[in-house]
């Protein structure tokens, strides 16, 4: 699955952003080796596949490959939940094991589940054993915590036979402005037979090529993707030395616009897409001047056409 590793740029699950409006755009821009849903709950999918599916799961006919996140603790409920992924038509299932969130820490997973390598091993072997698509998982390291798990997650990996694995380079309590720790990413390189995917701090082509370094397989671009799904074409254009052309003010704006129309369309409701739209648009307005007034104007709108003027004034220079 990875071969050049120039290539093998991923885009992360996030929470409240990586659905079909946003996966669509990313393969509209960029050819990613693979995008992620959002993090499901196995209980969710168990429970409510048909709104799981509609949700988190459903494929815009220009996506290629997807791979479906899930959350667990449960080895029974997991191979459950990874025999539903699968006859859905997930290309990667990929097990979470890095999410800080004390709501997802409190019922024993996200990165909770780095603190018990037995159970972490009995997860992902249930995983192996009820699908035929390659399963990875996403941790975290145990930086200068101490809780230093690296060895036994690792071992644990290894052991249930895990396709490879995504390594986000902080602690489950490290802030984002914490450094990505490097040499941790290499240590699970250097110790595992596996591909390894670096995660974290990626953002231009110097990020990546310090990513890299590490002698990972991959890469995962994380928030530096939102309101950029052009990003992974960048970085690859880039590393070949070639000058990407990155869409004007204006475009970025249309692109805006057309994914808050997307998520109209998916959550059935104006209102609510456009409430989930002032969470992402301060990242479309990274190059904006005004970016701070645009992102209190729109952090106050609650409708689609008054969101059009709002993109209209600051990014085409109309006014009202």
């Amino acid at each position: 699955m990875f071969n050049n590793s120039t290539l093998n740029l991923i885009q992360a699950p996030l929470a409240g952003v990586s659905n079909t409006p946003f996966r669509e755009l990313l393969w509209t821009y960029s050819e990613p080796r693979y995008a992620c849903t959002e993090m499901i709950s196995c209980k969710t999918i168990i429970h409510d596949l048909a709104f799981a599916a509609k949700r988190f799961i459903n494929k815009s006919p220009i996506e290629k490959k997807l791979c479906v996140q899930l959350s667990s603790d449960n080895p029974q409920e997991v191979a459950e939940a990874v025999k539903r992924v699968t006859d859905l038509g997930a290309d990667v299932i990929d097990l979470n094991c890095g999410c800080p969130k004390k709501k997802i820490r409190s019922k024993g997973t996200g990165s909770k589940l780095l603190t018990d390598p037995q159970k972490l091993f009995h997860l992902i072997t249930a995983m192996k054993q009820h699908t035929h698509v390659p399963v990875s998982v996403k941790i975290r390291v145990d930086s200068d915590s101490g809780d230093k798990f690296n060895m036994l997650v690792a071992k644990s990996i290894a052991d249930a036979g895990a396709d490879f694995v995504v390594v986000h380079g902080r602690h489950w309590t490290a802030r984002y402005d914490v450094p990505c720790n490097y040499d941790e990413i290499q240590f699970f390189v250097e110790t595992l037979k596996i591909p390894i995917i670096g995660n974290g701090d990626i953002a231009c082509a110097d990020s990546l090529k310090k990513m890299f370094a590490t002698g990972c397989a991959g890469a995962m671009i994380g928030r530096a993707g939102v309101g950029q799904p052009w990003l992974i074409q960048q970085l690859q254009t880039e590393l070949s030395g070639e000058k990407f052309i990155k869409p004007t003010l204006q475009e970025i704006g249309q692109i805006f616009l057309t994914h808050v129309a997307k998520l109209i369309e998916l959550l059935q409701s104006e209102k609510f897409a456009v409430l989930q739209a002032r969470t992402f648009a301060k990242y479309y307005a990274r190059d904006l001047p005004a970016r701070a007034q645009f992102c209190e104007l729109v952090n106050q709108c609650e409708d689609y056409a008054r969101l059009e003027v709002i993109v209209n004034q600051f990014m085409k220079g109309r006014s009202d």
